[in-house]
C-alpha cells in the first residue's frame, strides 16, 4: 500500500540533526551523542566570536588613541604657532587691531583648529582674539562676507558650548562668563542671519545662563548690574536686524525665554524688573506673535519639550501678554487683541491650561468628578494672574470682530477659518472666567465701543458666529440625523494630549501608532467647528436673556427703529433650524450619554485595575498629570457643560413658543425615537433604579462627611491607615462614577424627561407623574389605598402614637396656623393619610361626612387661608395679573419688626423668629406638594416666573448649574410691569444713557416698617448690584449687564430665602426631578386643572350616584338628575365652573378627564323639600341635591347656593 501521494512505497529517509528521539518505540538515548556534539560546536563558535570582538575592540581603541594623540600634537603645534603670531604682533594683554583682514582671518582659522571648550586657556585666547577682531572691524570696516560668516559661526557654536559648560559649574566665574557673553554678542552682530538660524542653540544656552545667574524667588540678586546689561544686549542682538531667519530667532526666544521663571516672578528687585522691561522694550511684538503662532501651528504644544508642562505654558502665555501690553503702555488693548496671531497664540495656550490654575475656587473645578484640583496652581504668580486677567477688557473683547477681514476681500472658506480662530479665543475666555461670563458675552454682543457708523461696518457677533455655525459640517450632519452626533461628540484621539494637534494619542507617545494625516486634519476641523457652535450658543443664550418677546419675534426685520439690538437676533425661520439642531444634539447628549463618555471613563480608570492592590497605587495616581476631559476634541469641556448649554437654550426657546406659538405643534416631539407602547413602564423602572442609586450616593456621602471631620494629625506608624483612607476615598469616587455611568445607561428616558420633557406629549408625562406617585405610595404605605395603611398601622405597637401624629384639630379661620403647629414636625410623614377634625367658632367639632378624613377640605382651606392678604406681613403677594409669588420683602420686613420689638439681630430669639418664618414657607410648600401627591386640585394661581423655579432650581438633573433658573426680561414683566417698561426704555434708548438716566449699579428695596398706618410706612434700603456698584455708572456699554443684574436681584436674590424654603418643602413631598418634567404652564395645570371648557358629557359619564338617585336595573337616571344635566348643558362655561368649584373647591377639570378626579364626582339625594338649598361635601366631591321637580327651581336654587356660598356644616 502506498504511504504517500508520490506512488513510491519506499519509506523516505529522515535526518534529525537536533538529536531528539523521533521514534517513541525506539531504543532510549539514541540522540544524546549528537546533541552534545551540537552544543560543543555552538560554544566553540561563540568563543571564537568573542575573541574576534575583543581583538577588534583593541584595534579600535588603539586607532582612536593614535588619532587623538596625533590631533592633540597638531593642535599643540597650531596653538604654539597662534601664540607666537599673537606675541609678535602685540602684547598678550593688549587688544590692538590686526594689520590686515587676511591676518585676522588666518588667526581665526588657526584658533578654530585647536580651541577646546574644556581648556580655560583656549577660552582666554578666544576672548583675546575677539577683542582684537572687534578693533579690527572698527578700523578696517570688514564686511561679513566670503569666508567670514562660516568661520564666525563655527566660533559662535564653540563659544556656546563653553558658556553652557561654565553655567553648569557649581560656582560659575562671573567675570569669565561676562567676557564670554560679550564675545557672543559681538559675533551675533557680525553674523545676524547665521545666529538666527542657530537660534535654538543660542537662546537655549542664554536661558541656561539666566537661570543660573538669576535670583531664586525671595533670594537677593547676586549678579552685578553690568552682567545683566551684557546679558540683555546678548539676548536682543539677533532680534535687532531683520534677516530671512529673524522669525526663527523669535521662535527660539519665545520658546526658551518666555518660559523662564525669572520673567514671570513677583520679584521686585531692580535688576529683575529692568531685565523684563528691557526685553519687552527691545523686541518687535508683532514678529514675536507671528513666530509663536507659527510654532504652535506647525509643532504643536507637545512637539517641544519646553512646553510639555502646564507651568511652562502658563509662563509663556503670561509673558507673551505682558510684552504686548508693554508695547502699548498697558493701554488700548483693542489695538493688539484683534491681531490674528495674538488671538491664535492666546487661545491655544489658554485652552491648554486647567481652568483652576489661576483661580483655585473656579466653579468648574468644583464639579469635577475626581474632586482633584491642579497642583500647578501654586506656580501661578501674581504677575501671571495679572497678565491673564488683563484679557478681560471691554475694548479688547468688543473689538474682536473689528479685526476680521472685510467680506469682499475673503472667500467663504477664509471667513469660516477666521471665525474658528475667534471662537477658540472667545470660548477660552468663557471657560477660564465663568464669573465674568455675562460681561464677556455682552462685549461680544454689542461689539466695539465707538460711533454707530464705525460699528455698523461689521456683522454683529451673533450673526457672524451663526453664519459660521450653519456652514459647518457638524451642524449639517446633526441637523439631518441625531444619531450622527455620537461620533462627533466622542473625545478625539487627541484626548491624551488634548493641547496638541488632534490625533496625537497616548500610543503615539510610545511610537506604536501614528494616525493618518487626513484624520488628524479632519479632527482638527471638527474641534474648531464645535468651538464656533459653542460660542454661538453662549452668545444666543445671553441674547435671549436680555431680549423680550417683542424683540424676539421682530428679530431680523430691517426696521429703521430696530437698531442694533433687533439686528442681533435671528429670524424665526432660522430659529426653527436652530431648534432642530439643538433637539437632535440634546437628545443624543442624554439618550446616548454612555456611548459618548465610555472611552473617556475607560481611559481614566484603566490604570487602577492593575494597581488596585499596589501600596503605591495612590501615590502614582496623585503624581499622574491631571488630564482634562474633552467633548468633540475641545479640551476642558465636560459633557455636563454641553448638556446644560443646550438644555438651557432649548428651554428658553420653548418657553417663547409656549407663550406665543411660532413653530408647528409637533415640532418639539421626538416620539419617533422611542417605543411609546412600553414607554411608561420603562420610565417607572428607570425611576426605581435612580432611587436605589441615590440611596447609595447618600451612604457614600455620609462616609465622606465623617472623614472630613477627621482632622487628627498623622502620627508615626499610621501611614498605612492614612493610605487606607485615601484608597477608600478613591474607591468611593470610582463607585460614584460607575453609578453615574450606570444611570446614564439604564435611565436615558428619565434623563430626557427631566431635562427636555417637551420631547414627550404632556398627557404621557402626567400619566408618568401619577405612576411615580403611586410607586412612592406603595413603598411607604404598602399600598396606595389609605385604608389599607391604617389597617396595617393598627397592628403595630405604636399605632396610637402614629395615629395621633397624623391627626389634627383645625379651627375655622385659623387653618394655616393650626396646621403648621400640628403637622410641621411630620416632615415627609405628611405623605401618609391624615385625619382632620374641623372646629367651629365655639370649639365644637363640625358635623360632616368623614370618609377617612376630610383631607381635601383641609388642604383647600389651608391654601386659601395662607394666600389671603392680611394686615401684617403677607407670605405671598400678587402681581398685576393677580398671580401669586413669594413676598420678596417678607424676611426684611420681619427683621425690621423684630428690631422694633427690641430684639438684638444676632440674638438666639431673633434667629429663631426668622427661622420660624422660613419654616412657614417650607410648610406651605409641603401643603402644595401634598395636593399634587394626592391628586387634589386647588384653585391657586402662581406667577409663571415662580413656577419656572419649581422645574429648574429644584431639579437634580445632569447640569443644574447650567439648566437652572435664569432670570429674563419676560420674567421681570410678570413681576413688575412698571420696572420692565423702565428697563426696556433704558435698553433701547439711542442716546447717552449715562446723561439721561443717571443710574449706577445699585438697587433700592422698599420695606414696610409700620403696617398699622394708612398708607403703610416704608423705608428704602439701597444695595449694590456689584462690588463698588455705587461708583459704577450705567453706560451704553454696560447697560445690558445692569439689566441682567437687576433682573437677577428682583427675581432671584431678593426672594432667595423664601423661595428656597418653599421649594425645600415642596421637594419633601414631590421629587424635584418629577417637577422638572413640566414647564410653568403645565405645572399650573397640575395644581389647579385644565383651563379648557367644562365637558359636561365627560362629567356625566364619570359621576357616581347614591341614595334615591342610584341607577337601577333599567339603567335610567332619576328625573331630577336628568333635569340637572339639562340645566348644566344650558349654563355658561363660567356658571359650570362655579358649580364645579362649589362641589370640588376648584373651577377646573382634571387634565386627563373627570375619570381621574379623586374622589369621584358624586350626587345623592337630600330630601324632597322644594325650598331646601343644595349643599356639598367638598371633602368627597359630593353634591347633595334635593329632589326638585321643576327645572326653573332647580337652576335657581343651585345657582343661589353656588354664588352665595355654603358652610361645611350644611352637610
Amino acid at each position: 500500500m502506498f504511504t504517500s501521494f508520490t506512488g513510491n512505497t519506499r519509506r523516505a529517509r529522515q535526518v534529525n540533526l537536533g538529536g531528539k528521539k523521533t521514534n517513541p518505540f525506539g531504543p532510549p538515548g539514541s540522540g544524546a551523542g549528537s546533541q552534545a556534539a551540537l552544543d560543543r560546536a555552538q560554544q566553540e563558535r561563540a568563543q571564537r566570536q568573542r575573541e574576534r570582538d575583543t581583538l577588534n575592540a583593541a584595534r579600535r581603541i588603539q586607532r582612536v588613541w593614535r588619532g587623538h594623540s596625533a590631533r592633540r600634537r597638531v593642535a599643540d603645534d597650531v596653538r604654539r604657532a597662534w601664540d607666537q603670531a599673537e606675541q609678535s604682533e602685540s602684547a598678550p594683554q593688549t587688544a590692538a587691531a590686526y594689520g590686515s583682514e587676511e591676518a585676522a582671518l588666518t588667526q581665526l582659522q588657526r584658533l578654530l583648529r585647536f580651541a577646546s571648550t574644556r581648556n580655560d586657556q583656549d577660552l582666554r585666547r578666544i576672548h583675546h582674539y575677539a577683542a582684537r577682531q572687534a578693533a579690527t572691524v572698527q578700523r578696517l570696516s570688514i564686511a561679513s562676507s566670503g569666508p567670514w560668516p562660516s568661520a564666525c559661526f563655527r566660533l559662535q557654536r564653540l563659544l556656546l558650548v563653553a558658556i553652557a559648560r561654565q553655567s553648569r559649574a557649581s560656582t560659575p566665574s562671573g567675570p569669565q562668563l561676562r567676557d564670554s557673553l560679550i564675545v557672543l554678542s559681538f559675533l551675533a552682530d557680525q553674523i545676524p542671519a547665521e545666529t538666527s538660524r542657530n537660534g535654538e542653540h543660542y537662546y537655549r544656552t542664554l536661558a541656561l545662563v539666566v537661570s543660573k545667574l538669576g535670583p531664586a524667588p525671595g533670594a537677593p540678586d547676586t549678579a552685578s548690574s553690568d552682567v545683566w546689561d551684557v546679558i540683555i544686549g546678548t539676548v536682543v542682538s539677533p532680534l535687532r536686524k531683520v534677516t530671512g531667519y529673524t522669525l526663527d530667532a523669535y521662535e527660539a526666544f519665545g520658546l526658551h525665554f518666555l518660559t523662564l521663571p525669572l520673567l514671570s516672578s513677583d520679584s521686585t528687585s531692580p535688576p529683575t524688573q529692568k531685565f523684563r522691561d528691557s526685553l519687552a522694550d527691545s523686541i518687535n511684538y508683532k514678529l514675536l506673535a507671528n513666530a509663536v503662532a507659527s510654532l504652535l501651528k506647525t509643532s504643536g504644544l507637545h512637539g517641544k519639550p519646553e512646553l510639555k508642562t502646564t507651568v511652562s505654558r502658563l509662563r509663556l502665555l503670561g509673558t507673551f501678554i505682558f510684552f504686548h501690553r508693554y508695547a502699548h503702555n498697558f493701554d488700548t488693548p483693542g489695538t493688539y487683541a484683534v491681531h490674528k496671531d495674538f488671538v491664535s497664540v492666546v487661545s491655544v495656550l489658554l485652552n491648554s491650561l486647567p481652568v483652576n490654575i489661576i483661580d483655585d475656587d473656579h466653579p468648574i473645578a468644583e464639579i469635577s468628578d475626581e474632586g482633584a484640583v491642579g497642583e500647578d496652581s501654586d506656580a501661578a504668580t501674581d504677575f501671571l494672574k495679572q497678565q491673564v486677567a488683563s484679557l478681560i477688557h471691554q475694548e479688547g473683547i468688543g473689538s474682536l470682530l473689528a479685526g476680521s477681514s472685510p467680506a469682499t476681500e475673503t472667500s467663504d472658506q477664509e471667513k469660516v477659518e477666521e471665525a474658528r480662530q475667534l471662537a477658540n479665543y472667545a470660548l477660552a475666555l468663557l471657560r477660564f472666567f465663568p464669573r465674568r461670563g455675562d460681561e464677556i458675552r455682552m462685549w461680544l454682543y454689542i461689539g466695539p465701543s465707538g460711533t454707530p457708523s464705525q460699528s455698523a461696518r461689521k456683522l454683529p457677533a451673533i450673526r457672524y458666529f451663526w453664519e459660521a455655525s450653519k456652514q459647518s459640517s457638524v451642524f449639517a450632519t446633526i441637523f439631518r440625523d441625531s444619531r450622527a452626533a455620537i461620533g462627533l461628540l466622542k473625545p478625539k484621539s487627541s484626548n491624551m494630549n488634548s493641547y496638541d494637534r488632534p490625533g496625537m494619542s497616548g500610543l503615539t507617545q510610545h511610537g506604536f501608532w501614528q494616525p493618518a494625516q487626513q484624520q488628524v486634519d479632519r479632527d482638527a476641523v471638527i474641534t474648531d467647528e464645535w468651538r464656533v457652535i459653542l460660542v454661538f450658543l453662549e452668545l444666543y443664550t445671553f441674547v435671549l436673556k436680555v431680549t423680550d418677546d417683542e424683540e424676539f419675534f421682530s428679530a431680523g426685520q430691517q426696521d429703521v427703529y430696530s437698531g442694533q439690538f433687533r439686528d442681533n437676533g435671528l429670524p424665526l425661520s432660522e430659529v426653527k433650524d436652530l431648534t432642530t439642531f439643538l433637539k437632535n444634539l440634546g437628545f443624543t447628549l442624554y439618550f446616548n450619554a454612555v456611548d459618548i463618555t465610555t472611552s473617556d471613563d475607560d481611559a481614566g480608570n484603566s490604570s487602577m485595575g492593575l494597581n488596585y492592590f499596589n501600596p503605591k497605587a495612590m501615590d502614582s495616581q496623585a503624581q499622574k498629570e491631571h488630564v482634562e476631559p474633552s467633548i468633540g476634541g475641545v479640551a476642558g469641556l465636560k459633557i455636563d457643560y454641553v448638556k446644560g448649554l443646550v438644555t438651557g437654550l432649548l428651554r428658553m426657546v420653548y418657553e417663547r413658543d409656549s407663550r406665543r406659538k411660532f413653530l408647528p405643534s409637533d415640532h418639539w416631539l421626538m416620539v419617533s425615537r422611542f417605543d411609546m407602547t412600553g414607554f411608561i413602564p420603562a420610565v417607572v423602572e428607570e425611576e426605581e433604579s435612580r432611587h436605589k442609586i441615590q440611596e447609595e450616593d447618600g451612604d457614600d456621602l455620609d462616609d465622606q462627611e465623617e472623614e472630613e471631620f477627621d482632622d487628627s494629625p498623622q502620627l508615626i506608624g499610621t501611614s498605612r491607615s492614612q493610605q487606607q483612607r485615601r484608597l477608600e476615598k478613591l474607591q468611593r469616587q470610582q463607585r460614584k462614577a460607575s453609578r453615574r455611568r450606570y444611570l446614564q445607561a439604564v435611565a436615558p428616558r428619565l434623563e430626557i424627561l427631566q431635562n427636555m420633557p417637551f420631547f414627550i406629549p404632556f398627557t404621557t408625562r402626567v400619566q408618568i407623574f401619577r405612576e411615580f406617585v403611586n410607586l412612592d405610595m406603595t413603598k411607604r404605605r404598602g399600598s396606595s389605598d389609605p385604608e389599607l395603611w391604617r389597617f396595617r398601622l393598627m397592628h403595630q405597637p405604636n399605632a396610637r402614637g402614629q395615629f395621633e401624629k397624623h391627626a389634627a384639630k383645625i379651627r375655622r379661620e385659623n387653618e394655616f396656623e393650626d396646621a403648621f403647629e400640628q403637622f410641621y414636625d411630620l416632615g415627609q410623614g405628611l405623605k401618609e393619610p391624615i385625619s382632620i377634625t374641623f372646629m367651629d367658632q365655639f370649639g365644637a367639632p363640625e358635623a360632616g361626612i368623614d370618609g377617612g378624613g376630610v383631607t381635601k377640605e383641609f388642604l383647600t382651606s389651608v391654601t386659601n387661608r395662607a394666600f389671603l392678604p392680611t394686615d401684617y406681613i403677607d407670605m405671598f403677594v400678587e402681581n398685576d395679573q393677580h398671580l401669586l409669588y413669594p413676598n420678596p420683602a417678607a424676611v426684611e420686613e420681619h427683621k425690621e419688626a423684630l428690631r422694633q420689638a427690641g430684639l438684638q439681630e444676632n440674638s438666639p430669639e431673633f434667629r429663631s423668629q426668622i427661622i420660624e418664618l422660613l419654616q412657614r414657607y417650607e410648610f406651605l410648600g409641603r401643603i402644595i406638594g401634598k395636593c399634587l401627591y394626592e391628586g387634589i386640585l386647588v384653585d391657586v394661581n402662581f406667577a409663571p416666573f415662580f413656577l419656572r423655579k419649581w422645574a429648574l432650581t429644584g431639579g437634580a438633573g445632569s447640569a443644574p448649574n447650567e439648566s437652572g433658573y435664569r432670570p429674563t426680561l419676560n420674567d421681570l414683566r410678570d413681576l413688575d410691569e412698571e420696572l420692565y417698561q423702565g428697563l426696556h426704555k433704558l435698553k433701547t434708548y439711542d442716546g447717552d444713557v449715562e446723561d439721561v438716566f443717571s443710574l449706577n449699579f445699585t438697587v433700592t428695596d422698599t420695606v414696610v416698617v409700620d403696617h398699622t398706618t394708612s398708607p403703610k410706612k416704608t423705608r428704602a434700603i439701597t444695595k449694590e448690584l456689584k462690588p463698588d456698584g455705587s461708583n459704577t455708572p450705567v453706560t451704553n456699554q454696560n447697560r445690558l449687564v445692569y439689566i441682567s443684574y437687576m433682573a437677577r436681584h428682583r427675581l432671584q436674590n431678593q426672594p432667595y430665602a423664601q423661595t428656597t424654603a418653599f421649594l425645600r418643602g415642596l421637594g419633601t413631598m414631590i421629587q424635584p426631578s418629577w417637577l422638572s418634567m413640566f414647564n410653568q404652564s403645565e405645572l399650573q395645570t397640575l395644581i389647579s386643572g385644565t383651563r379648557t371648557s367644562i365637558d359636561i358629557e365627560d362629567l356625566r359619564r364619570n359621576t357616581i350616584y347614591g341614595g334615591t338617585y342610584l341607577i337601577g336595573d333599567d339603567g335610567l337616571e332619576h328625573p331630577t338628575i336628568q333635569l340637572l344635566w339639562k340645566v348644566m348643558k344650558e349654563m355658561s362655561d363660567d356658571e359650570c365652573r362655579a358649580v364645579l368649584k362649589f362641589v370640588t373647591s376648584t373651577p377646573r377639570a382634571p387634565l386627563l378627564g373627570f375619570a381621574t378626579l379623586n374622589p369621584r364626582f358624586s350626587i345623592r339625594d337630600a330630601g324632597s323639600e322644594q325650598e331646601r338649598l343644595p349643599s356639598t361635601s367638598t371633602c368627597v366631591n359630593l353634591l347633595k341635591l334635593p329632589m326638585y321637580r321643576d327645572e326653573r327651581i332647580l337652576k335657581e336654587k343651585l345657582l343661589y347656593s353656588v354664588f352665595s356660598g355654603a358652610g361645611f356644616d350644611l352637610s
